[in-house]
């Protein structure tokens, strides 16, 4: 699929295969669809040291660890929670039926869409490619994932590992640039799943709308954390730290920026710079220190640090141990200060290691900040008063939200991932997921007896006005 004067029909044929393939077998048994979800699992632990190699190499360096608990325990609880519980999914759902049309039943049953694409984005290459496709399966799909070009040596393994277990009929992968992408995106599927930034998340549902190809779509945006005034500000920094290291920052649902009580932010900057200093105490040489992944993502967080600099921010870098960083993708946590809205740090959303601090004088004016500006994907508060705890999550709107941590929600299998506004729309992950890719469609079944009969022209019999007196009241 490299050539590119037959991509477009490449695509196509790929796609044709698969619908043909699926109208062949449009609604596997769940014990089949249990298999696939089994063999997937077996083959993704078969090639796991591949895999840390293969996203070490993509990102100049990543832990094995991080790569093993982030992205290969998530998707490997993905397939058990899934397995266990997708015959029950799968059962019709008995509804209602009224008085007015008995006798019958109504059901839903729910048939699976036909086939998924599933645009994949390079900061979890991985997990971000099997946990839409867990869900498209389970529900009875068949799939085509295009890997992101900035993981080459990921997307050669995922797809060797896929290989090993689908026909291509079943599920696909595509590699390419920018332009493989684009016709990817413009493919007449039965559903489009997109994981990335807000602006490319618009020109696919573009693309998408061209097919009336419904479209799931996992974007970002300004995470925010709220510290409240009671809360321990080492808890706070100490699961704020994590959540933004993570990956360095290469993160959806990373904290974007935090919200501090202003009597509190000294204290807020000194917990950060120990924890952040205790999760790396040194940069050069560090097993668990990931790199940016490439060069133009490098640049441009330090442009958005020179920027910041520029406007009058202060900046607090933590290097612990005074390395230089020359030669390496390599850039350190650091705290922004004196921030204002004009700069490119609280403009854009990060995507890396750097946090700026926000002071404000209470929770209300934490809560209006975050009102004003774009819904973001996820939303973290710190507080231990379940009152102000419940004020947050029904007064606030973000995709997602921990309540005394920070990204963990996502790894919580059975609560739905998804985005509101310009950080996505929809939802996937356990049941949800089934249900994302899955056609709930309603069936009203009567046998012989027709009593609806009563209500047929010609018009306005007695029988028919005391139905209505009787139905209208």
């Amino acid at each position: 699929m490299t050539d590119r004067s037959n991509l477009k029909v490449d695509l196509e044929c790929s796609l044709a295969a698969q619908r043909e393939a699926f109208n062949r077998e449009p609604m596997p048994e769940a014990a089949e669809r249990i298999g696939q979800l089994k063999a997937l699992k077996e083959s993704l632990i078969r090639h796991q040291e591949a895999l840390f190699e293969a996203i070490s190499r993509d990102f100049g360096h990543r832990s094995p660890d991080e790569t093993r608990f982030a992205e290969i325990v998530p998707a490997v609880q993905g397939i058990d929670y899934t397995v266990k519980r997708v015959r029950r999914w799968m059962k019709p759902s008995r509804r209602r039926v009224g008085i007015a049309f008995q006798p019958g039943r109504a059901r839903v049953v729910y048939q699976p869409l036909g086939v998924v694409g599933i645009i994949v984005p390079w900061n979890y290459p991985l997990y971000l490619a099997l946990s839409p496709l867990i869900a498209a399966l389970a529900a009875g799909n068949r799939a085509m994932l295009k890997m992101s070009e900035f993981t080459p040596a990921t997307a050669e393994v995922v797809t060797r590992l896929l290989g090993e277990v689908f026909e291509e009929d079943r599920v696909a992968v595509v590699t390419g640039e920018a332009d493989v992408g684009k016709a990817f995106s413009q493919l007449p599927f039965d559903h489009l799943l997109f994981t990335g930034s807000t602006a490319v998340g618009k020109h696919v549902m573009r693309a998408a709308a061209d097919n009336l190809t419904p479209v799931t779509l996992e974007l970002g945006g300004k995470s925010p954390a709220i510290i409240s005034q009671d809360v321990s500000i080492e808890h706070a920094a100490e699961r704020i730290a994590f959540g933004k290291g993570l990956n360095a920052g290469q993160t959806c649902i990373a904290p974007d920026y935090v919200l501090c009580p202003r009597e509190r932010v000294d204290e807020l900057v000194e917990a950060l710079r120990q924890q952040f200093t205790r999760l790396y105490p040194s940069l050069v040489d560090n097993p668990d220190v990931t790199w940016i992944v490439n060069e133009r993502q490098h640049s441009r967080l330090v442009d958005v640090l020179d920027d910041a600099r520029a406007k009058g921010a202060q900046l607090i870098t933590v290097n612990p141990a005074n390395e230089s960083l020359e030669g390496t993708r390599i850039l350190p946590p650091t705290l922004l200060l004196d921030v204002t809205d004009d700069m490119r740090a609280m403009q854009e959303e990060i995507f890396g290691p750097l946090l700026p601090i926000v002071p404000v004088e209470s929770i209300e004016e934490a809560m209006e900040y975050v009102a004003r500006r774009p819904r973001p994907l996820a939303l973290y508060y710190f507080g231990y008063d379940k009152a102000e705890q419940q004020r947050l999550m029904q007064h606030t709107h973000a995709g997602g939200m921990c309540v005394n941590d920070a990204v963990l929600h996502v790894a919580q299998e059975d609560l739905p991932f998804g985005g509101i506004g310009a950080s996505g729309m929809g939802h996937y992950h356990g049941h949800e997921g089934f249900l994302t890719f899955s056609k709930a469609k309603g069936v009203f079944i009567k046998q012989r007896l027709n009593t609806a009969k009563l209500i047929y022209p010609p018009y306005g019999g007695r029988l028919q006005k005391l139905i209505y007196r009787w139905f209208v009241r």
